[in-house]
């Protein structure tokens, strides 16, 4: 059997694991009130392929259900909801990625690939230094651009973040287009509304009782929350920071170095914080982390795509404290080794799953507004 032929196997066969625990849930219902993913659940008797994509990014993996479920392991029925989700959530990254092959590669090599595709890059850009001199050149008053053009940067940087843009929004269309059903108009307005207000406030990571998740002793914790608000919101501080320089430099020619109390250095230390904290406490939390709970054939897409969180963050910190040092130039070419590889391997990691954790979120905000087709067909 051939690489393609066998992943196609194994996503048939997570997808029907789906469809075996939800009618068995559909059937209890106990978890009804826990998270989006079971009022969801009772709109269908049956779950395809594309209901178990759907439902497996509807879940946060809070595993209230898991502990809260009577037929968990060691039942005979073994039903755990989101240990089968989560196989399939990987098989989203997979089945949607573009190019599919490159899905492929991080699928079973995350942290391997995300590592040697930055320390690869820093190297390179290590390499172009010294054959212009030196690592260590004293009294560059922080101008990165005197190492590296300005316009070579954007150039390429921005067609590493086009890149990116582009496989991140195929592979959702394609999810989208697969997902979605036709049905009765609704206001997309209240829709699009409730959708971002679920993602942005993490509202599925209560486990139902706004206590937070169960961590591996069967206790309540916001700290998954708590983790992920800090590195969201720390990453969208980092992006502020780089459009409003991109501002500075384009519309009122200013350019860097900008000094410490400047807008851009001041957003990017707040998300450079954040990027510490959150994929820290993520990590963390991950180690911790009751195997049940989780897919353990994506441990090292986890913890790659973490890794480089913390590496860029932690990189671009210190690039910022010595930025003045004669170590600029090779603080610079690490730092941005790791931004590169961050860049690179976005469509193929976790990042992907908060775009498709989105659009799933939005189908659920429509269908909501929509009769529920077992209740109609019922009655």
């Amino acid at each position: 059997m051939n690489l393609a032929a066998q992943a196609e196997s194994e996503l048939d066969a997570n997808a029907a694991e789906v469809d075996r625990v939800l009618h068995i849930c559909n059937a209890c219902r106990y978890c009804e009130s826990f998270c989006a993913v079971f009022p969801a659940m009772t709109r269908r008797l049956d779950f395809n392929v594309a209901d178990a994509h759907y439902l497996a990014n509807l879940c946060h993996n809070c595993s209230a259900c898991l502990y809260a479920c009577q037929y968990a392991p060691p039942h005979e029925f073994g039903v755990n909801v989101p240990q089968a989700l989560a196989r399939v959530r990987k098989d989203t990254y997979i089945k949607y990625a573009f190019p599919k092959s490159f899905g492929q590669l991080y699928k079973r090599n995350g942290l391997t690939v995300a590592l040697a595709v930055s320390l690869g890059v820093a190297a390179f850009l290590i390499a172009a230094i010294l054959m212009k001199g030196s690592l260590f050149v004293p009294a560059l008053e922080a101008d990165f651009y005197a190492i590296f053009p300005h316009n070579l940067l954007a150039v390429l940087f921005g067609a590493a973040s086009g890149f990116s843009i582009l496989a991140l929004a195929i592979g959702v269309v394609r999810f989208w287009r697969e997902v979605s059903e036709p049905g009765r108009p609704v206001s997309l307005s209240s829709a699009f509304g409730e959708a971002a207000t679920s993602a942005l406030t993490l509202k599925y990571l209560d486990g139902g009782h706004r206590d937070g998740c169960n961590n591996e002793d069967d206790a309540f914790t916001l700290w998954r929350k708590r983790f992920h608000h800090f590195t969201f919101y720390g990453f969208m501080l980092c992006f502020a920071s780089t459009s409003i320089a991109t501002l500075y430099h384009y519309l009122f020619a200013m350019e860097a170095p900008y000094p410490i109390f400047s807008a851009p250095v001041l957003l990017g230390t707040a998300g450079g914080v954040g990027l510490l904290v959150g994929p820290a406490g993520l990590m963390w939390l991950h180690l911790r982390r009751n195997p049940m709970q989780t897919d353990e054939t994506q441990k090292s897409m986890d913890r790659g795509f973490i890794a480089l969180l913390f590496l860029v963050s932690l990189t671009g910190l210190i690039l910022l404290a010595w930025r003045e040092s004669a170590a600029m130039p090779l603080l610079l070419a690490v730092h941005l080794g790791f931004v590169m590889g961050l860049f690179v391997t976005l469509p193929y990691g976790k990042f992907a799953h908060g775009v498709f954790r989105c659009a799933a979120l939005l189908k659920h905000a429509i269908e909501k507004r929509r009769p529920n087709p077992v209740q109609a067909g019922s009655e």
